[in-house]
């Protein structure tokens, strides 16, 4: 076979017209040999000629897309240094951009035998039980289509699994359910424009692998937090199951979305892969250059440093280590289109040396990047280390997942005392938590519920998780002290339980979708998704974590549709900038106010009372600074909220003629939308049922 000594750069396989150049950092590395695939799966090995910079690398002419390949990698096995290279094992290129097959976990995947322990070699041939990195074509026709670019405050994010939203859609063809192509199927394109989301947050789409401890008892890693090759799309997800299809479907996918108005953000895990710690198989990074790759213990170099609770952390310190989550952040962007990224327990990717900077290379590579700067970026702010919380201390392009807001909702809607001053800083924006930091208002993504907890329907039906499906004695997921069951755990025929149950789902979604800040909303809250009590269903790719279309709530679903809209026909609920607490712009009344249930504004001791929990909020629309440098503001209607989240009825009165004269009546809780009402007077009063929320727009 004739070979040219070829490239450094790019690393990966690059394919042209006239072949194929193949490049893998292995600073350790003594020898690298690519191993070359036929279609029965015999294997043929040729060393890789040159290195430069520690890229080992080589030009091979007539190899074309849809080659199948893997490294074996020579180095040394000292694993008291860190080291653990075995060319008995077949390794997946870091960049490979195609993955076929999975990995089966046979001993032979293991850098050892289960008999020995970590330390002893295994020199079993791994390559039978190993997936095949495809050469990819890099040509596809996006027909014109660029990012969408949607601002920030005009978002609203739906957090969803490609697998788990059309596996059971009856609209869906059997045979794209569960995949990128069902996922863009008419119907599914037609439920997202309709319900009014205008992001799909989608979790792992990383090609990833399934936990050895999940596949010994049946089950798989549904979530995918355990990727294997970041700039892979995951090759089950795609319906059309030749190698590296999966790429031209995820493309297609991106594209259909788009021209649908709805942009794509991926759930990214670059703390951490797949190759868990000592114990863990040797598929890629372990086997290419371990010590390099992942941050090993100071005082025992054999075990793994491990901020994600996986098993390993990928080491943040070493220059190709920040290149390979750069390029592949890149490579989604410009060859992929994504629209940006949420960063899967992104604390850990700023930990230098052990705490966590701020100011890291990790940080300072994204916001001088010219093409990563500029997407949506989302930020899990915390890791499972020591100091590892980190809300609030993102850079200034950032967003982050605000748990704060879901915890304070959670409370403020179970009835916990003295929640009312952390709830009114949520419902603005959490200006405690960004407003010191040239952060507006959308650096707070807001949730209640995520893929990791209770769905919406459940945190309102349990008390307790119910997770024995999982096979670990329901002793994992977090024991949810916020959820409340309203009177009876689980399923219920008791009319007046199953009516408090929707009225508290109502309340968040309207708080959820009526806070400043960027809502995101679990898929299938919005139609009464239940999971039966499992609050960490990551290991259940079955009924119990797929969307159930036969079962949705449609009174539940028409409601969040209408809210949904109702958000984005009212700027005053998407502010840009933060409220100021005084009148501006010349308005007579401030821009937001706070009112006791007798109608007067809140004083510091009606905050301070710890058995508080209700409130009136004033929200002017005439005040609202234009989005852009110049301009008139914007204006919007005014309006007045209602919190009771006291066990009684309460009355309210109405502020006085300055902040309105007439009021009409948009939504109880208790009832639902209200089309038709008489106006309510300022002075009135209103009985406003327990645990609900009342809105009423200012009449012109």
């Amino acid at each position: 076979m004739k070979i040219w000594p070829g490239n450094s750069y790019p690393l990966g396989a690059t394919c042209d017209s006239g072949g194929t150049n193949f490049s893998l950092f292995a600073e350790v590395a003594q020898r690298v040999e690519l191993c070359l695939f036929d279609e029965a799966g015999h294997e043929t090995r040729v060393d890789l000629p040159e290195v430069s910079g520690h890229c080992w690398h080589g030009y091979f002419p007539g190899i074309k897309a849809g080659q199948r390949y893997g490294f074996r990698v020579h180095g040394p096995w000292e694993p008291h240094n860190g080291h653990r290279c075995n060319p008995a094992k077949l390794l997946l290129d870091p960049y490979a951009k195609a993955i076929d097959g999975d990995v089966c976990m046979d001993e032979a995947v293991f850098p050892y035998r289960f008999a020995d322990g970590p330390d002893v070699r295994n020199d079993a041939d791994s390559a039978p039980f190993m997936p095949k990195c495809i050469v990819q074509q890099p040509i596809f026709d996006w027909e014109g289509d660029r990012l969408l670019q949607r601002p920030w405050h005009e978002t609203v994010i739906y957090e969803l699994h490609v697998k788990g939203f059309t596996a059971q859609h009856p609209e869906v063809p059997p045979d794209l359910r569960g995949t990128y192509a069902g996922l863009v199927h008419p119907a599914s394109i037609a439920y997202l424009k309709h319900l009014g989301v205008t992001a799909v947050e989608l979790m792992p789409v990383h090609h990833f692998v399934h936990d050895k401890h999940l596949v010994d008892q049946g089950l798989r890693n549904y979530w995918g937090y355990n990727s294997i090759a970041y700039l892979a799309p995951h090759a089950d997800y795609a319906a059309d199951k030749r190698p590296g299809a999966a790429v031209a479907e995820f493309r297609q996918m991106v594209k259909a979305m788009h021209q649908a108005g709805v942009e794509v953000i991926l759930d990214v895990v670059y703390n951490h892969t797949g190759e868990g710690n000592e114990f863990g198989p040797v598929l890629s990074l372990k086997g290419i250059d371990n010590a390099y790759y992942y941050r090993l213990m100071e005082d025992d170099r054999r075990r793994y440093m491990d901020y994600t609770g996986t098993g390993n952390s990928l080491n943040m310190r070493h220059p190709h280590v920040l290149q390979l989550i750069m390029d592949s952040l890149r490579y989604w962007v410009l060859e992929m289109h994504v629209d940006g990224f949420r960063f899967d327990l992104a604390a850990a990717l700023a930990r230098e040396l052990h705490a966590v900077h701020r100011l890291s290379a990790f940080f300072d590579l994204i916001q001088q990047d010219p093409v990563i700067s500029q997407v949506k970026l989302i930020a899990e702010p915390w890791d499972v280390g020591e100091g590892g919380y980190q809300v609030g201390n993102f850079p200034p392009g950032w967003s982050e997942w605000n748990d704060k807001y879901r915890d304070s909702l959670r409370d403020f809607w179970r009835g916990q005392d003295e929640t009312l001053a952390e709830f009114a800083y949520r419902f603005t924006g959490s200006a405690d938590l960004y407003a010191n930091d040239s952060r507006n208002p959308n650096a707070s993504i807001n949730f209640v519920t995520a893929h990791d907890g209770f769905t919406l329907r459940d945190l309102v039906s349990y008390q307790d998780k119910h997770n024995l499906a999982n096979g670990e004695d329901n002793r994992d997921g977090i024991d949810d002290n916020r959820a409340w069951n309203c009177g009876v755990e689980g399923p219920t025929d008791d009319p007046a339980i199953l009516a408090l149950r929707a009225r508290q789902q109502r309340n968040v979604l309207v708080t959820l979708m009526l806070s400043q800040g960027v809502p995101m909303l679990l898929a299938g809250d919005e139609a009464g998704r239940t999971q039966n009590g499992n609050n960490n269903a990551y290991c259940q790719d079955n009924e119990i974590s797929w969307l159930d279309w036969a079962q949705v709530d449609q009174d539940l679903h028409a409601f969040t549709r209408r809210l949904i809209a109702f958000r984005h026909a009212h700027p005053a609920f998407r502010r840009r900038r933060w409220f100021q607490g005084r009148a501006i712009h010349g308005a007579d009344c401030k821009d937001i106010a706070w009112f006791t249930p007798g109608g007067d504004q809140m004083s510091e001791e009606d905050w301070g009372e710890w058995f508080a929990k209700s409130l009136g909020v004033f929200i002017n629309g005439d005040t609202i600074p234009n989005p852009n440098t110049h301009g008139d503001p914007v204006t919007d209607a005014s309006f007045y909220l209602i919190f009771n989240a006291h066990h009684a009825v309460l009355e309210f009165m109405l502020p006085e003629k300055r902040w309105g004269t007439r009021w009409t009546l948009l939504l109880d809780t208790a009832r639902g939308w209200v089309d038709a009402a008489a106006p309510h007077m300022a002075g009135a009063r209103l009985e406003v049922a327990p645990r609900s929320v009342v809105l009423l727009q200012r009449e012109a």
